[in-house]
């Protein structure tokens, strides 16, 4: 993924079996992803992240919807 994403759009990062996170912003070289459901950001190189598809967009809120009903997510 060469263009940068908007903040909050959903990637994959490849070099983390394909982790689905959330586009947060730029630190240094590096992109600062968050888990969809919560926790700890982490930071991946810039050519290890592509876009999300369509289903693992909905597999990731999906996810974050079920968390949110059981009070893991605000």
């Amino acid at each position: 993924m060469t263009a940068l994403p908007d903040i909050g759009t959903l990637v994959v990062d490849t070099s983390r079996a394909d982790r689905v996170g959330e586009f947060r912003g730029v630190a240094c070289f590096y992109w600062s992803l968050r888990p969809m459901r919560g926790g700890v950001e982490w930071e991946t190189e810039p050519d290890r992240v592509r876009p999300a598809t369509p289903a693992e967009r909905l597999h990731a809120e999906t996810a974050r919807a079920n968390a949110r009903s059981r009070g893991e997510v605000l």
